[in-house]
């Protein structure tokens, strides 16, 4: 039965750079959706400008980039790892980018009520 397919080897299921690659695409879609919206909410918050308006807006523009940029950084320790001999064994964990972009689309949500309210 040589037809039958066998148990995989480690060396088989790493997909060079196409998983993590499709990834960081992700997180890049999902950084500009969350600029777009931010961009929106403050062109009809522009009626009235206040400080707390200011200060949702800059931190809703700069929390998607921050986003962006863990997820471009999380990228590279991963292709690292992954093209490193041994290395699939010891891939880093981590959320911060999951946690920016939480906190990004509360300051979205934060905007939206603002403009519901006025």
């Amino acid at each position: 039965m040589s037809g039958a397919p066998g148990p995989l080897d480690a060396s088989e299921l790493f997909d060079r750079g196409a998983q993590p690659e499709r990834t960081l695409l992700a997180w890049g879609r999902t950084c500009l959706a969350l600029a777009v919206v931010v961009a929106v909410l403050v062109k009809v918050l522009v009626v009235r400008v206040d400080p707390a308006v200011i200060g949702l807006t800059v931190a809703g523009l700069a929390l998607p980039l921050a986003t962006w940029l863990l997820a471009v950084a999380r990228y590279r320790r991963m292709h690292r790892e992954l093209t490193r001999p041994g290395g699939a064994a010891n891939l880093p964990a981590g959320g911060a980018a999951v946690a920016v972009a939480t906190l990004a689309a509360a300051v979205c949500g934060v905007l939206a009520l603002v403009v519901v309210l006025r």
